[in-house]
């Protein structure tokens, strides 16, 4: 009896926890419906039943990543079988988890996030509902903070799980695994246990089953002193974005960071860390990239999309392209008194009898040069880029239309004196940059 009555207190202590959480952060709105991730353990069925208990309408959804064979199935035939007693409609979705991470060339862990939250919200859409509940609670707060800190983190990582993201929330986060427990204990709810959560075979499990209760060992109140680290430092990160932010609109425009007034700021690193590290650029390229801003032109960097180049006052960042060569148009004309040259960039007009080759397009390389038009005497392309104003990047990915070993035209740019249409040109051939 003294057991029951215990669970009882706990019940409704857990129950005014979560609504009080979800008043106090404005998580959810009276009147519509919540999507709630149900993968039939533990943390995710009580967090369907604690929304049911608390008055909110809610539709379930449930993943088959075919990854633990019969225990996946098991676990399908489990959510559906409560979804019924329970009069919740249940939405379930199988995937082939492994050739999705194959194709994708990344994690099975990454590839099932990635398959999970993208039907989520497909089926969030589909349903009318307004949010997605997951149920992630205090224990996982504490393991992400030190998965972050084990592998190295700035100030975001150390946060810990945010309640709402988007419209991702997370109702369960005020209060803890044994207190979900004991919750589920009391109304005598049966879940699924994944055997996989019992391995010390991934990083959290590790931190799970071996770090935490270590250092309880060393302070029993371990747990809570990690919360209320994270709590000062999701204090900390709205002073600290804040402070990032000026700091952004002080040195970056249209993709351009100022090197020298990167440089006057109070912390160079973790401003440059900030506005680069969400194009996909890490840590170890940050260091490096800060150790290059005193150094020569040309040096790039980059990260899957983006590339950042060093220029002489500017740090350029631009996406990753394939540059395919360009596709010229070609037209041959007999030249009359009344003809006039096309005077756009993307045009070239040159005499005909002077291309005594083929024509062919290729990169600018180190050694070209050209004598431009106007001119008399022959200058390396690089340095007329340079004069042009192009950057490091954009020189590089210049294309030239050549006559054998000669530069006929730098393409959108110049083309060469020596075959330009003059008072003698019978005919010529105009190149038209369509691509």
């Amino acid at each position: 009896m003294k057991k029951d009555f215990v669970y009882l207190c706990n019940i409704i202590m857990l129950k005014r926890k979560v609504r009080q959480y979800i008043e106090r952060l404005k998580l959810l709105e009276s009147g519509g419906k919540t999507l709630v991730a149900l993968s039939g353990g533990a943390d995710s069925v009580a967090l369907l039943r604690v929304m049911l208990d608390l008055g909110y309408a809610c539709e379930a959804a449930h993943c088959n990543f075919h990854l633990r064979g019969e225990e996946s199935d098991r676990d399908e035939a489990f959510v559906k079988d409560l979804c019924g007693k329970l009069h919740v409609p249940i939405h379930t979705q199988h995937f082939d988890t492994l050739r999705a991470a194959e194709e994708k060339g990344i994690s099975i862990e990454m590839a099932a996030r990635e398959l999970r939250y993208g039907w989520f919200e497909e089926l969030r859409k589909q349903t009318g509902c307004g949010l997605i509940a997951v149920a992630h609670h205090q224990d996982d707060s504490i393991e992400t903070f030190l998965l972050n800190l084990i592998r190295g983190t700035g100030i975001k990582g150390l946060r810990g799980i945010q309640p709402k993201n988007g419209l991702i929330i997370r109702p369960l986060l005020c209060v803890s695994h044994e207190e979900i427990l004991d919750y589920l204990k009391y109304l005598k709810q049966p879940f699924v246990t994944d055997s996989t959560n019992l391995q010390p075979d991934y990083t959290r499990n590790k931190i799970r089953l071996e770090l935490l209760p270590m250092m309880e060992s060393i302070n029993p109140s371990i747990r809570q002193s990690i919360l209320q680290t994270s709590r000062y430092m999701d204090e900390a990160y709205l002073v600290y974005n804040n402070g990032i932010e000026q700091g952004r609109n002080r040195v970056l425009e249209n993709q351009r960071i100022d090197i020298n007034r990167l440089l006057k700021e109070p912390s160079p690193e973790s401003l440059l860390y900030e506005i680069i590290a969400p194009l996909g650029f890490n840590t170890t390229q940050v260091e490096d990239i800060q150790e290059a801003l005193h150094g020569q032109p040309g040096k790039v960097f980059e990260s899957k999309d983006w590339q950042l180049v060093k220029d002489r006052t500017h740090l350029l960042l631009e996406p990753v392209s394939e540059n395919e060569p360009p596709v010229l148009e070609q037209e041959e004309i007999i030249i009359r008194p009344d003809f006039s040259i096309p005077k756009d960039k993307d045009t070239a007009c040159l005499d005909a009898d002077k291309l005594d080759c083929p024509v062919s397009v290729r990169r600018c390389q180190t050694g070209d040069w050209f004598i431009p038009f106007g001119m008399k005497g022959r200058k390396l392309i690089s340095d007329f880029l340079t004069d042009r104003k192009l950057t490091v990047s954009q020189k590089a990915r210049q294309w030239l239309l050549c006559c054998g070993d000669k530069v006929v035209w730098v393409i959108g740019e110049r083309i060469d004196n020596r075959f330009c249409v003059d008072k003698s040109t019978k005919r010529a051939i105009i190149f038209r940059k369509i691509k």
